[in-house]
């Protein structure tokens, strides 16, 4: 018998500690190879990790809400080696990207299933094999599986923890706990007995109406951890560091609306919505006024402008503002940029995005109209130069053709650093961007 010690894996990113969100095993717990233990939070992505060694589970080095260090241990199970690892060293990462929450890297460097770089099983076939998903979890379209593990028992499966509710995924236990909901409350009326975040929130709401008006009287303090530290760093480096400016006008959105509708009768399949014609606008404005798809080298004295446009878009998720990034959108088709849309809006939302796919981008999309308002003056996404932003689309008294009428009307922003360009660029871009929005045939002449 001895004892293994797993440390907390590079998460990639360049991302070096995590807060611990939930622990899915106890001391005592028995655990196979590749079964997930823990969920943490980093700067960027709720990640579900694997550990790599069999056996019973001694030791937790942490509780709910301390924060571990890269290379820090993280749990030690006891029992026959099933897995021999290679001990990190300073010099050394302990693991890949975990991508998301429950993907990680499946390279076979030996008969583990969920191997991370500097962990591995020294014997066994090498194989590539997937986890299986749970029949309720593919009736939902949830991305949940079931771990397997050579040797395991159950045909391989890793069953759930004894008394545990199964949730759709971990950032589902994590806005039950920051509200003070009781999943086990909620289980028995869920279909497959799953408890969704949809439940979640109506419990939050209801738990609001039942408690309103309260007061309390008592300071409330929260920790600026993960992904909120990471906004007020990136927030306050922007501000600090760059100089901004806001330029904006109003456009008649008719045409743009039309044209969505057009498509939308055209294609229904392909789900093109207004975002998606915006950021396609955008795409064919950065391409004729490139200065502004770039970022500013503080240390050499020097402005990047970027080759690639790897586009950006706000998005409103359960650990706040996030910015999703469509890599390389200059290279896909309006169908193509409407389908990443919906695909990264939607995973924003369950917490399951990469720290890949939120790093990287080259220029923003901030579609504050979502939330009824007309305009903003935002804080551009550090270190990018430049960010676009669109309004509401409503119904407004407009001089059009010699008479006034009743049109679809939105304002655009932009707001831009002046350090990459002056006003005639900036003012140039908004105005191709406008231009596009009142008639999108203009695109055209782009293509």
């Amino acid at each position: 018998m001895s004892e293994q010690v797993f440390r907390l894996p590079d998460l990639g990113e360049g991302l070096t500690e995590a807060e611990i969100i939930e622990w899915q095993v106890a001391e005592g717990d028995e655990v196979v190879v590749d079964q997930h233990v823990v969920v943490v939070e980093t700067a960027k992505a709720t990640v579900e990790v694997p550990c790599p060694y069999a056996g019973t589970v001694h030791t937790l080095h942490g509780a709910v809400g301390d924060v571990v260090e890269v290379g820090k241990p993280l749990i030690s199970v006891a029992g026959d080696a099933t897995a021999s690892p290679q001990p990190p060293t300073a010099d050394e990462p302990v693991a890949d990207e975990l991508a998301g929450a429950g993907q990680y890297r499946e390279e076979e460097q030996a008969g583990s299933g969920a191997v991370l770089v500097g962990y591995g099983t020294a014997e066994g076939p090498r194989r590539r094999r997937r986890g299986r998903r749970t029949p309720a979890a593919a009736g939902s379209g949830s991305a949940a599986t079931v771990s397997e593990a050579p040797g395991a028992p159950n045909g391989g499966r890793v069953p759930a923890q004894p008394g545990a509710v199964r949730v759709i995924s971990p950032i589902v236990r994590r806005l039950a706990r920051e509200h003070g909901v009781e999943l086990a409350a909620l289980a028995d009326a869920a279909p497959g007995g799953i408890v969704r975040r949809s439940q979640v929130e109506d419990a939050v709401r209801a738990n609001t109406r039942a408690g309103a008006p309260r007061a309390t009287g008592d300071d409330l303090r929260i920790p600026l951890r993960g992904i909120r530290k990471t906004i007020a760093d990136k927030l306050t480096t922007s501000r600090r560091e760059i100089p901004d400016a806001t330029t904006w006008v109003d456009v008649d959105a008719t045409g743009l609306m039309d044209a969505k509708d057009a498509l939308r009768a055209l294609r229904p399949e392909a789900g093109i919505g207004v975002l998606a014609l915006v950021a396609r606008i955008t795409i064919a404005g950065l391409s004729r006024y490139p200065d502004l798809n770039a970022s500013v080298d503080v240390d050499r004295a020097e402005i990047v402008r970027h080759g690639r446009i790897h586009l950006g878009f706000a998005a409103q998720s359960p650990r706040g503002l996030v910015v999703p990034v469509i890599h390389d959108a200059h290279e896909r088709s309006t169908s193509e940029l409407a389908a990443a849309l919906r695909d990264l809006t939607e995973r924003a939302r369950e917490g399951t995005l990469s720290p890949a796919e939120l790093s990287g981008g080259t220029f923003t999309l901030n579609n504050y109209g979502v939330f009824g308002v007309d305009g903003s003056t935002p804080i551009i996404n550090h270190p990018e130069a430049a960010m676009l932003g669109i309004g509401r689309i409503t119904d407004k008294p407009w001089a059009h053709e010699g008479t006034l009428a009743l049109r679809k009307v939105t304002q655009l922003s932009f707001t831009f650093d002046h350090r990459v360009c002056d006003g005639g660029v900036a003012g140039g871009f908004l105005r191709f961007v406008a231009d596009c929005v009142e008639a999108p045939t203009t695109l055209l002449a782009e293509l």
